[in-house]
């Protein structure tokens, strides 16, 4: 576990310091270990508007040391709570190949639903209020014949605030069943040229709170397009 930690100790610091946004980024790795302010602001010995001030930018960017002790504050943390999060990183550190995923990325900084549709020249058929931190691209028939429930979880990469992107679905269903059975919900789940998306996935799509859009633009160009994203 110790080298899981020290990269992503070296993740989240480089994130947060060449981040164009601190706040957001020290925003979204709070989400990502799923701790709240109160709960941080209680192990830094702080008062927790002091951790809001810095997510809405409205005190400076944090320094070093303050960054130091965030990352700590949110390992010790998840240590108590068994290493809930950083466990769900060891294969992403040591290397995983699933052949049912196409394209995988984080982005730098959030994107809002709505930017992350444009970008993907997407139809919205569910809309969320959920940010998009990163995507994952999946050949849908391989991840039905090879992946099994704790390679699923796998397919969020460093973080559940990311859009699943399905291709090779014919109604939309399974993939959205999928998701509600995961403990785990991604902000977006989009489905690749589908026309017309099953009744019963909108409404699990709607009962989660995930984001669900289709789209026709294809792979190469929407791999291209979310590359470009920083």
């Amino acid at each position: 576990m110790d080298h899981v930690v020290e990269f992503l100790r070296d993740k989240i610091s480089g994130d947060i310091v060449f981040s164009e946004n601190p706040g957001k980024a020290l925003k979204k790795w709070r989400r990502i270990f799923e701790v709240s302010q109160k709960e941080l602001a209680e192990n830094l010995g702080i008062s927790p508007s002091v951790i809001s001030d810095y997510e809405s930018d409205r005190r400076r960017s944090p320094g070093i040391f303050f960054i130091r002790k965030f990352i700590n504050a949110l390992f010790e943390i998840d240590r108590e709570r068994g290493y809930r999060v950083i466990s769900r990183y060891r294969d992403l550190v040591s290397g995983s190949n699933l052949d049912a995923i196409i394209d995988m990325r984080e982005f730098g900084k959030s994107m809002r639903f709505d930017d992350f549709v444009n970008a993907i020249d997407g139809r919205v058929v569910v809309k969320t209020e959920r940010d998009v931190n990163g995507y994952t691209i999946i050949d849908s028939i391989k991840a039905i014949l090879t992946l099994n429930a704790y390679d699923f979880y796998k397919l969020y990469g460093y973080t559940s605030e990311r859009a699943l992107i399905f291709t090779k679905v014919s109604t939309g269903r399974s993939p959205m069943v999928a998701v509600r059975v995961a403990n785990l919900k991604p902000s977006v789940v989009v489905l690749h040229e589908l026309e017309r998306v099953d009744d019963v996935a909108v409404k699990l799509a709607e009962i989660d709170g995930v984001g669900l859009v289709l789209t026709n633009l294809s792979i190469d160009d929407m791999v291209r397009r979310l590359r470009g994203v920083v």
